[in-house]
């Protein structure tokens, strides 16, 4: 352990550090020198591959650009779903029965008419026709039933609306 203190204390030992110190500071400027040409090469191969433009800039205002399309996404998904929760209290059933309310009448020209939304939801109308007068009544439906008794020709209606699946039954 003494010689290398007394190995450290002496010139040779200065001197070696002092070359490699050198040697050191050669491999830098060596390095930074090799940068500055890379960097150069960079340059002159980014304008080459972008046919004369940097294609940095093309590259930055690709990302700018997409991340403008995937905000302008989440906007219209946004507005899908609430689209899409407007359009389930939308009338998208219905069911419609013709019938003779009165046997001295000729032909079906008495009629009823359900109109629900997605969850059975909405108004049965019937239309009574006599030959003295005409009469339209509206009953509400809820689930797919009305709190005021209805009639065959209504619960036919109602029934042929809930099951029309977006289509009219007739």
């Amino acid at each position: 352990m003494d010689k290398i203190i007394e190995f450290l204390h002496t010139d040779m030992f200065l001197l070696i550090i002092s070359v490699i110190s050198i040697i050191l500071f050669i491999g830098f400027l060596i390095l930074i020198i090799k940068l500055v040409k890379l960097n150069k090469y960079y340059k002159t191969f980014i304008k080459k591959l972008g046919n004369g433009q940097n294609i940095e800039e093309d590259l930055e205002t690709y990302m700018y650009r997409v991340a403008k399309v995937e905000e302008n996404n989440g906007k219209l998904a946004e507005y899908i779903k609430n689209l899409d929760n407007d359009l389930s209290k939308c009338i998208q059933k219905v069911g419609i029965v013709r019938y003779n309310a009165f046997k001295d009448t000729g032909s079906d020209l008495s009629f009823t008419l359900a109109l629900l939304d997605e969850k059975n939801n909405g108004v049965v109308l019937n239309g009574i026709y006599s030959r003295e007068m005409s009469n339209i009544y509206a009953k509400p439906v809820e689930n797919g039933k009305s709190k005021y008794t209805v009639s065959e020709e209504e619960q036919e209606a109602i029934d042929k609306a809930i099951n029309s699946n977006g289509n009219i039954i007739m």
